[in-house]
This record gives C-alpha cells, sequence and structure tokens, in this order.
C-alpha cells in the first residue's frame, strides 16, 4: 500500500480541483434610490462586497464527471453543491445507468453524455432533480490520479474482491491507482448505484482526511494551482469565477471541520436501470438548495 503524504501541497491542490475551480455564481448589486422634494437625486454607486464577507450567492452547483474508457466501465458522475456560508459540501453519486421521464420521453444520463458530453448530462440531471447546475468538470485517467497522487491517497474500508485489496471491510490506504480501481470498480453488490455512492463516498473521505494546518495553507497556493489544473480537465470553469469566489474558499475550508458529506442518491431499480426517487430530490432541495 502506498504511504500517505501530508506535505503541505497536498490539500490545496485538491480544494483547487474540487472547490476553487467550481465555485461559481454572481454578486447581487443593489442601487438605492433617495427621493428629494419632488427631484430625484443620482442614485450612489454600489458598496462593493467586503473582502471575507460570505453569502448565499456563493454557493453552487456542479457536475463531476470521471471518464477512463481504458477500465471499460461506465463514466462516473458526482452532483457537488457547495454551500461556503454554512462550510458544508454534499455528494451525490449518480448511477450511470439512470433515467427519468424528460418532457414526456424516456432518457438517461449516458445516452446524453455520449450524445452531448458534459452538458448535455448535466440538462439531463438538472431537468430530472430540478435544480441549476453552475458548472461541471470532467476527468481523465491521467488528471484524476494527478489529484490522487498530489493529495496523498485516503484511508477507506474496502469491501470488494479486487486483486491487491484487502476484501475485509477494513480501513486500507490507496494510492492513485488503486483509488480509480475501486471506483470503476464493476462488480458491487448493488451494481452502479453502489459504484455511484462509493466515488462520492471516497471524495468526501479525502476532504475530510486533511488537517486543520493543510486547510490553513490552502490560501498561499491558490493562484499558481489554479493556473496549473485548469489546463488537465475539460471544464467550462473560468478564471473570473475564481476570482470571485476566491474569499468563500478560503473561509471555508479555514474555519470548516470535516465539511464534506455523502448522500446515497435512493432510487429503484428496473431491470439494468435506475429510476432516482422523487421523494429523495425533494428532500435534497429541500435541505440543500434553499437559502
Amino acid at each position: 500500500m502506498a504511504k500517505r503524504k501530508s506535505g503541505h501541497i497536498a490539500v490545496p491542490f485538491l480544494i483547487t480541483i474540487f472547490i476553487g475551480l467550481i465555485i461559481i455564481g454572481g454578486f447581487a448589486y443593489g442601487l438605492f434610490r433617495y427621493l428629494g422634494f419632488g427631484t430625484q437625486e443620482k442614485p450612489p454607486e454600489p458598496v462593493p462586497r467586503t473582502n471575507g464577507q460570505i453569502t448565499a450567492a456563493d454557493s453552487h452547483t456542479m457536475l463531476l464527471v470521471l471518464d477512463v474508457p481504458e477500465r471499460k466501465s461506465p463514466p462516473t458522475f458526482l452532483l457537488m453543491r457547495s454551500i461556503p456560508l454554512k462550510k458544508q459540501l454534499v455528494f451525490v453519486g449518480i448511477p450511470s445507468n439512470s433515467i427519468a421521464l424528460v418532457e414526456g420521453e424516456q432518457q438517461s444520463i449516458i445516452g446524453s453524455y455520449q450524445r452531448g458530453g458534459c452538458p448535455a448530462a448535466e440538462e439531463f440531471v438538472e431537468k430530472v432533480f430540478g435544480i441549476d447546475i453552475d458548472r461541471y468538470m470532467k476527468f481523465d485517467s491521467a488528471s484524476f490520479r494527478k489529484i490522487c497522487d498530489i493529495f496523498g491517497g485516503v484511508s477507506y474500508s474496502v469491501n470488494a474482491d479486487i486483486a491487491g485489496f484487502k476484501n475485509d471491510g477494513s480501513q486500507q490506504l490507496l494510492n492513485s491507482e488503486q483509488i480509480e480501481t475501486y471506483i470503476n470498480y464493476l462488480m458491487f453488490k448493488d451494481g452502479e448505484s453502489e459504484r455511484a455512492f462509493t466515488a462520492s463516498s471516497v471524495i468526501s473521505s479525502m476532504i475530510n482526511q486533511a488537517d486543520q494546518d493543510d486547510y490553513k495553507r490552502i490560501a498561499d497556493s491558490f493562484d499558481t494551482n489554479f493556473n496549473i489544473i485548469i489546463n488537465m480537465v475539460e471544464t467550462d470553469v473560468t478564471a473570473v469565477d475564481y476570482k470571485n469566489h476566491k474569499a468563500a474558499i478560503k473561509n471555508m475550508f479555514e474555519n470548516g471541520s470535516s465539511i464534506a458529506m455523502t448522500l446515497s442518491l435512493d432510487g429503484t431499480r428496473a431491470d439494468s436501470d435506475f429510476i432516482p426517487s422523487q421523494s429523495f430530490i425533494t428532500s435534497l432541495k429541500e435541505h440543500y438548495f434553499k437559502e
């Protein structure tokens, strides 16, 4: 097993990739009108947001996709909801065999992705979940392993019959290749729904296993790491997105603790397909999409 890295660059890279790059949204500006005696004065300039002030406008939603065709497995889809005001990250794995009625027609996330890439998969999730997804990010094997190598791996309870793993449910340290192998394992008992949950759980564990010393070093590496990582992935995240929300990122990781959590997408298996539960979707929106 690989020896876990604890270097100061590990967590900053992870945070930049999974969080720093994906925080988006706009700032709300207001113009106030002052009325005189029968005359109207010129509105004052909008008051700029104080540096470090975190608001509901910093929340965002993103679709993360891991596509490693050489593994002979379907793409892995993760929905991430980031709520910096509450110092909270919520991950939901979406099974690749998910189907739903969209505008009276049966559609699937994998079919949408194969037809139009990440934007089409994003549109499918938006319609099925009734939410807005702000950005997407797609990882291949090289970019995903780079993340894991820099992060130093993750300690995780593995319960799968995979060569090189302890199949007893015990905690074991996984390196980048093992993490990729585990996430793309096709023989989970509950199929794609379990694989999707496992992927989101591994990512959450990576984030939560970082210590406060690592979190405090994040700000020092923001700018450099953004420039490195942005060229490694396929994404519609921009430098402006990153610049506008850097203060929120810093606050969430400097002042938060065990900020990541995983939700298991409830649903029904229908032959080889998975139908997401509408009650789960309603609950998800009620608890994590209302400001």
